[in-house]
């Protein structure tokens, strides 16, 4: 009989803060420069040089602790973490580890079942990015690119709170909202703008103690975190029934045979022979500067989420969907703002919106139809020149940058019919021409009415006004008196 065994799940979440130049040096942080342009004396460890510490890691680091209610050091200091690595010009890297800038705080995930549940952050401490190792380009060799050394690196060390892979997917989304949402980093998984490593522990379900855990290193997707998290569970489960040890190890996940392999022994702190660096000076922050970010900070997205439901009269569903970027939240509020009606503003933006940035994979911030396109699209709605099926046509012409909305509607014909009279010389038609359906409806079929209006919207092409078109028939097919 197989063991219930309980997984114990926490993440190292490496974020790469958005500065312009790295943590200890002027170089460039910008993404994708050819090998070793962007490394200085400073990052390449020139004999001589000395790092100057870069405020605006400070300042992002700050923001994101009182963005999870964390406490902020006061003090803190920067270590020296020793170890060797080809990509570690310095034979050490710049770290904290007794004093981090952040300490403990927590933040809120919501889970599949919409249950939420709440994750304790141990820390989250600054450190500069180690370079990177390129193996694919070199037969048999390895190659170095020093460009990322020295950029600056927030380290967000969960509690072991999560108890599945979908948690800790959860968790990491939020994360990654989080950090987006306060403007410290891009975020780009792709890039190695965020990166994780995973601790994968299992136990007896009900037991207090935790079982040995390893560590998957440098995982890069949502779904390779996710993928890793369900084989290290199977893996250590297996393990253990069938009488093995798990092993305090670091793993690589490989997403092409889906499996981790070892990397080495796992690495205790007292391995990495941690002491203050003798080149930096403790960071003393005053309780002006701590209020400063603070009044800084954006409105976050549970506050949004919040103002919407009580503001707009949206569900807590459809206010969720559009505070999880910050980028969709000041969307929809210009959209609102010109349409005047934020619910149908919702509904396009979660309908066909929504459907054309899937379907061509692109981010909201690069759509195709502005804010003030799609509000002014609503409004043509809601003054009746445009129906909803006549305005989805408009909308595919505004993706296809065919013109703005009035161009399209006049160049497409489009406007809605709502001549009274005219519209009622046709309902007269259509029921004179279905006498079996008009005998069905005064039966107290009203399902029959929809027979009726898409009779009418077919002679119109879409163009009739669907609330006229209703009225009138009510009206018509009243039995005779």
């Amino acid at each position: 009989m197989r063991v219930d065994w309980e997984p114990v799940i926490g993440l190292e979440i490496h974020v790469q803060l958005a500065t312009r130049s790295k943590i200890f040096s002027g170089a460039s942080t910008q993404f994708g420069a050819p090998p070793n342009t962007q490394a200085s004396p400073v990052d390449v460890a020139l004999p001589g040089v000395l790092p100057v510490l870069n405020g605006d890691a400070i300042r992002m680091a700050v923001t994101f602790g009182l963005a999870i209610g964390a406490e902020i050091s006061r003090e803190c200091v920067f270590d020296r973490k020793n170890y060797f690595y080809p990509d570690l010009p310095k034979g050490y890297q710049i770290s904290q580890f007794a004093s981090p800038i952040v300490g403990r705080g927590k933040v809120e995930i919501q889970l599949a079942d919409a249950t939420t549940k709440t994750i304790g952050i141990t820390r989250a401490h600054l450190e500069e990015d180690a370079g990177k190792s390129l193996h694919e380009d070199y037969r048999g060799m390895t190659g170095v690119d020093l460009n990322r050394t020295g950029i600056p690196l927030l380290e967000v060390v969960s509690e072991p709170d999560m108890r599945s892979a979908a948690e800790a997917i959860a968790y990491l989304r939020q994360i990654h909202a989080l950090v987006r949402y306060l403007g410290i980093s891009d975020a780009k998984m792709a890039e190695g703008s965020l990166r994780c490593d995973v601790n994968v522990s299992i136990r007896p379900r009900g037991s207090d103690e935790l079982g040995e855990r390893t560590e998957v290193k440098n995982v890069n997707s949502f779904r390779f975190v996710e993928r890793a998290i369900n084989f290290e569970i199977e893996r250590q489960c297996e393990l253990l029934e069938s009488g093995g040890k798990v092993e305090r190890e670091t793993l690589l996940y490989d997403a092409d045979r889906n499996e981790t392999r070892p990397m080495r022994g796992k690495e205790l702190s007292e391995d990495y022979r941690y002491f203050p660096d003798p080149d930096l000076l403790p960071v003393v922050l005053d309780e002006a500067f701590i209020e400063d970010v603070r009044s800084a900070l954006p409105e976050l997205a549970a506050e949004k989420r919040a103002r919407f439901e009580a503001a707009h009269g949206l569900s807590e569903y459809d206010a969720r969907y559009l505070t999880t970027r910050r980028e969709t939240a000041d969307y929809f509020e210009a959209v609102t703002k010109i349409a005047g009606d934020a619910k149908l503003s919702a509904n396009w933006m979660m309908g066909e919106l929504a459907a054309a940035l899937n379907r061509e994979d692109k981010e909201i911030e690069d759509s195709p139809v502005t804010p003030e396109r799609l509000g002014k699209l609503i409004a043509r709605i809601k003054d009746d020149t445009l129906s909803g099926r006549t305005a989805k046509t408009v909308f595919e012409g505004l993706w296809k940058q065919e013109g703005e909305v009035d161009e399209i509607i006049k160049a497409r014909g489009l406007e809605q019919l709502s001549d009274s009279a005219e519209l009622e010389a046709l309902v007269t038609r259509v029921i004179a021409n279905n006498p079996q359906q008009v005998e069905q409806f005064r039966a107290g079929r009203d399902r029959v009415l929809g027979f009726f209006v898409g009779q009418i919207m077919k002679a119109t092409q879409g163009k009739a006004n669907p609330k006229q078109v209703n009225e009138l028939l009510r009206e018509k097919l009243k039995p005779n008196e």
